[in-house]
């Protein structure tokens, strides 16, 4: 894997990010249909990647505030989980308008990187399966290609199996 800088004006906060922290990564841009509603699986098959291995960000309630789920798109979140990961009982999906507002990417192109607050993070276990794992940019449209360490590293974040399939 290249370590890759901004290109063609593809630089978002996530890949500043990345850069800033000297991590390797790969972007992949794609072509993202406006009318797709499945932006991960959208992401995975315009690449040729499986399900399993590109993760989308969610963002939920808990009894601490907002955190943010990272899970393979070929799951679903398990909210009890989720809550247990950051020791609490109870999570709810956020509602898209906070969670645009609150982390300055629009839904669909969410990424775990370079939020605009930094909220505590879970990276499904899965996730370290893998060399790599493809998740958001920070817009529709492109994915960054790094070590499941990197982003667990550099979003601080827990490991737990918070994804049911």
């Amino acid at each position: 894997m290249s370590r890759t800088k901004k290109q063609g004006g593809q630089g978002t906060p996530a890949t500043v990010a990345l850069t800033k922290a000297k991590a390797a990564f790969t972007l992949h841009p794609y072509d993202h249909d406006a009318g797709s509603e499945g932006y991960g699986e959208e992401a995975a098959d315009a690449l040729g990647v499986p399900h399993d291995r590109i993760f989308k960000t969610l963002v939920a309630e808990t009894e601490g505030g907002l955190a943010v789920a990272v899970v393979p798109v070929a799951g679903k979140l398990d909210l009890k989980a989720f809550a247990a990961a950051l020791s609490g009982k109870r999570a709810a999906m956020a509602e898209a308008a906070k969670v645009e507002r609150v982390t300055g990417y629009v839904v669909g192109g969410i990424s775990p990187l370079g939020q605009r607050k930094k909220l505590p993070t879970v990276v499904d276990a899965s996730a370290l399966a893998f060399e790599t794992i493809f998740f958001s940019a920070g817009r529709r449209g492109l994915q960054i290609e790094t070590e499941p360490a990197t982003l667990i590293t550099l979003t601080q974040a827990v490991t737990a199996p918070i994804s049911k399939m």
